[in-house]
């Protein structure tokens, strides 16, 4: 089938490179990831597509630092099929640069960054999280912030107080709800105030 399947990912037809990437993820030889692995590259956004999702089911850890690079991509539909297959792959050599598409520009990216984080997150990567809690980006402290509290780490406490005084309504929501599971007495005080803030979500919380 390799010769077959060589031919069909190089025709000069996208939506033949496209089906043949599906072909292959669905076929579930691990032996078309090395074949799978050159169309991560190609010039037509939807067989990259194709290529990150079949290299997603096809589960080799060889396809990670490829597929990496892929969340970077210009498409944003790209972007998200990386992050899905990442998630399905679980190698934690992930983990950093999902963090980063936490901010991406499109909402279904940073959603599904966030659904591969939850599947590959450890306590080991707590001080990344830590890190990514005082990003410039709002959308990605928000997201540092839940996953700190899943997380469930005292060391995180300090930093998600920090973040009571978020200017961003949603980041002080996600701390008041992180400090709530991590259950550390040393947060009261600081979520008092909280009690009296501008944004109803944020009073609950609190």
């Amino acid at each position: 089938w390799e010769r077959g399947a060589q031919r069909l990912l190089s025709d000069k037809c996208a939506s033949v490179r496209e089906a043949a990437c599906e072909a292959l993820g669905k076929l579930g030889d691990a032996q078309a990831v090395p074949h799978l692995i050159p169309l991560l590259g190609d010039s037509d956004w939807p067989v990259r597509r194709a290529a990150c999702e079949a290299l997603g089911k096809l589960g080799d850890a060889q396809a990670v630092p490829h597929l990496i690079k892929r969340l970077r991509d210009s498409d944003w539909f790209v972007r998200l099929a990386a992050c899905w297959a990442l998630g399905k792959l679980g190698d934690a050599q992930a983990v950093p640069h999902l963090i980063k598409r936490l901010g991406d520009s499109d909402w279904s990216v940073r959603h599904a960054a966030r659904e591969a984080l939850n599947k590959l997150v450890k306590a080991e990567h707590v001080p990344l999280f830590v890190q990514a809690i005082h990003d410039s980006d709002w959308s990605v402290r928000r997201a540092a912030c839940e996953v700190l509290g899943t997380l469930g780490d005292a060391q995180a406490a300090p930093h998600l107080i920090k973040r009571l005084r978020d200017s961003d309504w949603s980041v002080r929501h996600a701390a008041c709800e992180a400090l709530g599971k991590l259950g550390d007495a040393q947060a009261v005080p600081h979520l008092i105030p909280l009690l009296g803030d501008s944004d109803w979500p944020v009073r609950r919380a609190a």
